[in-house]
Protein backbone atom coordinates (compact mmCIF):
# COMPACT_ATOMS: atom_id res chain seq x y z
CA UNK A 1 0.00 0.00 0.00
CA UNK A 2 1.15 3.42 -0.43
CA UNK A 3 1.94 6.13 1.85
CA UNK A 4 -0.97 8.21 0.52
CA UNK A 5 -3.26 5.13 0.94
CA UNK A 6 -1.90 4.28 4.79
CA UNK A 7 -2.26 7.48 5.70
CA UNK A 8 -6.08 8.00 4.60
CA UNK A 9 -6.72 5.03 6.55
CA UNK A 10 -4.90 5.91 9.78
CA UNK A 11 -7.23 9.22 9.60
CA UNK A 12 -10.57 7.46 8.72
CA UNK A 13 -9.58 4.82 12.23
CA UNK A 14 -9.00 7.96 14.08
CA UNK A 15 -12.24 9.35 13.11
CA UNK A 16 -14.28 6.66 14.05
CA UNK A 17 -12.36 6.09 17.18
CA UNK A 18 -13.04 9.70 17.94
CA UNK A 19 -17.03 9.19 16.87
CA UNK A 20 -17.10 5.91 19.31
CA UNK A 21 -15.26 8.06 22.08
CA UNK A 22 -18.36 10.64 21.96
CA UNK A 23 -20.68 8.33 21.79
CA UNK A 24 -19.34 6.45 25.15
CA UNK A 25 -18.29 9.56 26.70
CA UNK A 26 -22.16 10.63 27.42
CA UNK A 27 -23.35 7.42 28.78
CA UNK A 28 -20.04 7.22 31.15
CA UNK A 29 -20.64 10.38 32.45
CA UNK A 30 -24.42 9.80 33.46
CA UNK A 31 -23.28 6.50 35.32
CA UNK A 32 -20.48 8.92 36.85
CA UNK A 33 -23.11 11.20 37.96
CA UNK A 34 -25.28 8.62 39.35
CA UNK A 35 -22.68 7.51 41.59
CA UNK A 36 -22.17 10.30 42.86
CA UNK A 37 -19.12 12.30 40.95
CA UNK A 38 -19.30 16.16 40.45
CA UNK A 39 -19.78 17.34 37.07
CA UNK A 40 -15.45 17.82 36.98
CA UNK A 41 -15.45 14.38 37.74
CA UNK A 42 -18.55 12.66 35.87
CA UNK A 43 -16.67 14.63 33.11
CA UNK A 44 -13.39 13.44 32.94
CA UNK A 45 -14.67 9.51 33.79
CA UNK A 46 -14.79 8.31 29.85
CA UNK A 47 -11.10 9.74 29.87
CA UNK A 48 -10.53 7.11 32.28
CA UNK A 49 -12.31 3.68 30.88
CA UNK A 50 -12.17 4.27 27.34
CA UNK A 51 -8.66 6.22 27.73
CA UNK A 52 -6.82 2.87 29.25
CA UNK A 53 -8.35 1.20 26.40
CA UNK A 54 -6.59 2.95 24.06
CA UNK A 55 -3.57 2.87 26.55
CA UNK A 56 -3.42 -1.00 26.89
CA UNK A 57 -3.96 -1.59 22.88
CA UNK A 58 -0.90 0.66 22.03
CA UNK A 59 1.01 -1.17 24.74
CA UNK A 60 0.33 -4.69 23.18
CA UNK A 61 1.33 -3.64 19.69
CA UNK A 62 4.81 -2.83 21.51
CA UNK A 63 5.08 -5.70 24.52
CA UNK A 64 6.00 -9.25 23.22
CA UNK A 65 5.64 -12.61 25.50
CA UNK A 66 3.47 -12.16 28.83
CA UNK A 67 3.98 -8.62 28.85
CA UNK A 68 1.95 -8.23 25.54
CA UNK A 69 -0.77 -11.26 26.70
CA UNK A 70 -1.43 -8.78 29.99
CA UNK A 71 -1.91 -5.87 27.95
CA UNK A 72 -4.58 -7.80 25.97
CA UNK A 73 -5.94 -8.86 29.06
CA UNK A 74 -6.52 -5.07 30.81
CA UNK A 75 -7.91 -4.36 27.06
CA UNK A 76 -9.93 -7.14 27.48
CA UNK A 77 -11.20 -6.05 30.70
CA UNK A 78 -11.83 -2.67 30.59
CA UNK A 79 -13.69 -2.81 26.86
CA UNK A 80 -16.13 -5.18 28.84
CA UNK A 81 -16.47 -2.79 31.73
CA UNK A 82 -17.38 -0.11 29.51
CA UNK A 83 -19.89 -2.26 27.55
CA UNK A 84 -21.46 -3.28 30.44
CA UNK A 85 -22.10 0.45 31.30
CA UNK A 86 -23.02 1.44 28.39
CA UNK A 87 -25.74 -0.83 28.55
CA UNK A 88 -27.08 -0.28 31.89
CA UNK A 89 -27.32 3.36 30.53
CA UNK A 90 -29.28 2.48 27.20
CA UNK A 91 -31.59 0.07 30.01
CA UNK A 92 -32.15 3.16 32.58
CA UNK A 93 -34.19 6.26 30.62
CA UNK A 94 -33.88 8.00 34.29
CA UNK A 95 -29.93 8.32 33.82
CA UNK A 96 -30.05 10.51 30.79
CA UNK A 97 -31.09 13.44 33.13
CA UNK A 98 -27.92 13.37 35.04
CA UNK A 99 -27.88 13.41 38.99
CA UNK A 100 -28.06 10.13 41.28
CA UNK A 101 -30.27 7.84 40.30
CA UNK A 102 -30.66 4.10 40.92
CA UNK A 103 -28.38 1.91 38.50
CA UNK A 104 -31.08 -1.08 39.33
CA UNK A 105 -33.71 -1.88 40.88
CA UNK A 106 -32.38 -5.06 41.83
CA UNK A 107 -30.72 -4.68 45.04
CA UNK A 108 -27.66 -7.04 44.56
CA UNK A 109 -27.77 -6.05 40.61
CA UNK A 110 -27.27 -1.90 41.96
CA UNK A 111 -24.70 -2.64 44.29
CA UNK A 112 -22.37 -4.67 41.50
CA UNK A 113 -22.47 -1.98 39.13
CA UNK A 114 -21.93 0.93 41.80
CA UNK A 115 -18.91 -1.04 42.51
CA UNK A 116 -17.84 -1.79 39.31
CA UNK A 117 -18.44 1.95 38.21
CA UNK A 118 -16.28 2.78 41.27
CA UNK A 119 -13.34 0.52 40.79
CA UNK A 120 -12.88 1.30 37.20
CA UNK A 121 -10.97 4.64 37.95
CA UNK A 122 -8.48 2.94 40.99
CA UNK A 123 -7.27 0.14 38.43
CA UNK A 124 -7.06 2.48 35.76
CA UNK A 125 -4.30 4.28 37.47
CA UNK A 126 -2.79 0.45 38.81
CA UNK A 127 -2.36 -1.16 35.25
CA UNK A 128 -2.05 1.89 33.48
CA UNK A 129 1.02 2.35 35.33
CA UNK A 130 1.82 -1.31 35.46
CA UNK A 131 1.64 -1.01 31.45
CA UNK A 132 3.70 2.09 31.31
CA UNK A 133 6.64 0.73 33.47
CA UNK A 134 6.42 -2.55 31.04
CA UNK A 135 6.70 -0.38 27.90
CA UNK A 136 9.53 1.80 29.16
CA UNK A 137 11.47 -1.28 30.49
CA UNK A 138 10.96 -3.22 27.32
CA UNK A 139 13.98 -4.15 25.39
CA UNK A 140 13.59 -5.50 21.44
CA UNK A 141 14.15 -9.34 20.45
CA UNK A 142 17.75 -9.67 18.20
CA UNK A 143 15.69 -10.49 15.80
CA UNK A 144 13.89 -6.94 15.88
CA UNK A 145 16.85 -5.53 16.14
CA UNK A 146 18.78 -6.93 13.16
CA UNK A 147 15.90 -6.53 10.98
CA UNK A 148 15.80 -2.82 9.90
CA UNK A 149 19.45 -3.41 8.79
CA UNK A 150 18.07 -5.32 5.86
CA UNK A 151 17.20 -2.34 4.44
CA UNK A 152 20.41 -0.57 4.69
CA UNK A 153 22.88 0.21 2.27
CA UNK A 154 26.37 -2.03 2.04
CA UNK A 155 28.34 1.37 2.82
CA UNK A 156 26.20 1.51 5.80
CA UNK A 157 26.86 -1.82 6.77
CA UNK A 158 30.27 -2.10 6.48
CA UNK A 159 30.60 0.99 8.43
CA UNK A 160 29.11 -0.48 11.47
CA UNK A 161 30.64 -3.18 11.55
CA UNK A 162 33.75 -2.32 12.84
CA UNK A 163 34.15 -3.92 16.22
CA UNK A 164 35.56 -1.27 18.26
CA UNK A 165 32.40 1.39 17.24
CA UNK A 166 29.50 -0.87 18.02
CA UNK A 167 27.77 -1.23 21.29
CA UNK A 168 25.57 -3.27 22.95
CA UNK A 169 22.14 -2.88 22.60
CA UNK A 170 21.36 -4.91 25.41
CA UNK A 171 22.83 -7.40 28.09
CA UNK A 172 22.20 -11.08 28.31
CA UNK A 173 20.90 -12.04 31.74
CA UNK A 174 22.98 -14.60 33.32
CA UNK A 175 21.87 -18.14 32.93
CA UNK A 176 20.05 -19.66 36.04
CA UNK A 177 22.11 -22.76 37.09
CA UNK A 178 21.17 -25.67 36.79
CA UNK A 179 21.08 -28.58 38.80
CA UNK A 180 23.53 -31.69 38.04
CA UNK A 181 21.69 -35.11 37.34
CA UNK A 182 22.50 -37.59 40.01
CA UNK A 183 23.97 -40.44 38.10
CA UNK A 184 22.79 -43.49 38.22
CA UNK A 185 24.03 -46.71 40.30
CA UNK A 186 26.44 -48.96 38.37
CA UNK A 187 26.60 -52.71 39.30
CA UNK A 188 30.11 -53.19 38.88
CA UNK A 189 31.19 -57.11 37.07
CA UNK A 190 34.40 -58.65 37.89
CA UNK A 191 36.39 -58.97 35.14
CA UNK A 192 38.67 -62.24 34.60
CA UNK A 193 42.07 -61.15 33.74
CA UNK A 194 43.19 -61.41 30.20
CA UNK A 195 46.55 -63.11 29.18
CA UNK A 196 48.09 -60.85 26.60
CA UNK A 197 48.67 -63.16 23.56
CA UNK A 198 51.17 -61.81 20.49
CA UNK A 199 49.27 -61.62 17.44
CA UNK A 200 50.02 -63.79 14.67
CA UNK A 201 50.11 -62.51 10.93
CA UNK A 202 50.90 -64.84 7.48
CA UNK A 203 52.59 -61.63 6.10
CA UNK A 204 56.21 -61.24 6.65
CA UNK A 205 57.56 -58.28 8.36
CA UNK A 206 58.59 -55.81 5.74
CA UNK A 207 62.45 -53.97 6.76
CA UNK A 208 62.14 -50.37 8.01
CA UNK A 209 65.82 -50.00 7.59
CA UNK A 210 68.84 -51.45 7.63
CA UNK A 211 69.88 -52.76 10.44
CA UNK A 212 73.23 -51.35 12.58
CA UNK A 213 76.16 -53.90 12.03
CA UNK A 214 76.21 -54.69 15.74
CA UNK A 215 72.81 -55.87 15.46
CA UNK A 216 73.49 -58.53 12.40
CA UNK A 217 73.56 -62.26 13.08
CA UNK A 218 77.65 -63.26 13.11
CA UNK A 219 78.47 -66.03 10.31
CA UNK A 220 81.06 -67.83 11.26
CA UNK A 221 83.82 -67.77 7.97
CA UNK A 222 84.80 -71.29 6.79
CA UNK A 223 87.91 -72.17 4.92
CA UNK A 224 88.19 -73.44 1.12
CA UNK A 225 88.98 -77.03 2.73
CA UNK A 226 85.93 -76.71 4.74
CA UNK A 227 83.80 -75.56 1.55
CA UNK A 228 85.13 -78.31 -0.44
CA UNK A 229 84.81 -81.01 2.22
CA UNK A 230 80.72 -79.83 2.85
CA UNK A 231 80.48 -79.81 -1.40
CA UNK A 232 82.16 -83.31 -1.50
CA UNK A 233 80.02 -84.68 1.01
CA UNK A 234 76.37 -82.91 -0.50
CA UNK A 235 77.20 -84.01 -4.01
CA UNK A 236 78.26 -87.56 -3.53
CA UNK A 237 75.60 -89.23 -5.43
CA UNK A 238 75.04 -86.04 -7.98
CA UNK A 239 75.21 -87.09 -11.55
CA UNK A 240 77.34 -85.07 -13.23
CA UNK A 241 75.04 -83.31 -15.17
CA UNK A 242 73.33 -81.47 -11.95
CA UNK A 243 76.69 -80.39 -10.75
CA UNK A 244 76.48 -76.99 -11.32
CA UNK A 245 77.67 -73.67 -9.83
CA UNK A 246 73.80 -72.50 -8.91
CA UNK A 247 73.17 -76.15 -7.34
CA UNK A 248 75.98 -76.18 -5.34
CA UNK A 249 75.55 -72.56 -4.07
CA UNK A 250 72.08 -73.43 -3.19
CA UNK A 251 73.69 -76.62 -1.36
CA UNK A 252 76.50 -75.20 0.63
CA UNK A 253 75.01 -71.52 1.33
CA UNK A 254 78.34 -70.05 -0.39
CA UNK A 255 78.69 -66.93 -2.84
CA UNK A 256 78.88 -67.26 -6.42
CA UNK A 257 82.24 -67.42 -6.63
CA UNK A 258 83.11 -70.18 -4.50
CA UNK A 259 80.50 -72.10 -5.90
CA UNK A 260 82.28 -71.61 -9.38
CA UNK A 261 85.61 -72.55 -7.93
CA UNK A 262 84.00 -75.80 -6.21
CA UNK A 263 82.37 -76.79 -9.55
CA UNK A 264 85.63 -76.59 -10.86
CA UNK A 265 87.18 -79.06 -8.43
CA UNK A 266 84.79 -81.50 -8.10
CA UNK A 267 84.57 -81.68 -11.97
CA UNK A 268 88.36 -81.54 -12.14
CA UNK A 269 88.52 -84.53 -9.07
CA UNK A 270 85.99 -86.77 -11.18
CA UNK A 271 87.67 -86.75 -14.52
CA UNK A 272 90.88 -87.06 -12.88
CA UNK A 273 91.85 -91.17 -13.04
CA UNK A 274 92.38 -92.57 -10.25
CA UNK A 275 95.96 -94.64 -9.59
CA UNK A 276 95.10 -98.26 -8.79
CA UNK A 277 96.86 -99.91 -5.66
CA UNK A 278 98.90 -103.32 -6.26
CA UNK A 279 97.24 -106.21 -5.58
CA UNK A 280 98.37 -108.87 -3.29
CA UNK A 281 99.34 -111.39 -6.17
CA UNK A 282 101.55 -108.99 -8.28
CA UNK A 283 103.14 -108.45 -5.12
CA UNK A 284 103.95 -112.41 -4.94
CA UNK A 285 105.52 -112.65 -8.68
CA UNK A 286 107.63 -109.44 -8.02
CA UNK A 287 109.01 -111.18 -4.76
CA UNK A 288 109.60 -114.56 -6.71
CA UNK A 289 111.15 -113.02 -9.19
CA UNK A 290 113.94 -111.08 -7.00
CA UNK A 291 114.26 -114.42 -5.28
CA UNK A 292 115.50 -115.92 -8.49
CA UNK A 293 117.64 -113.31 -10.05
CA UNK A 294 119.21 -113.72 -6.75
CA UNK A 295 120.09 -117.13 -6.83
Amino acid sequence: MSRAGKFWMVAALLGVVGMAFRVSWNALKDIAAAIGADPLAAGLYPLVVDGLMALALVAALILTGPDRRFALRVLGAFTAASLVLNYVHGLVPALHGGGRVRLADWAPAHYALVLLASCLPVGSIFFGSDLVAKVLHHRPEPAEIDQPSANRSGSELLESADPKRIEPLFELADSAPTAEPIPAPVEVVPVRPVRAVAAVSSRPRRSTGSVPQSARTKVPTRTPAELLAEARIATADWPEAELTAERIRTAVRTSSVNARGLRDTLKAERTATPTEPPTVADEDEDGAAGEESAA
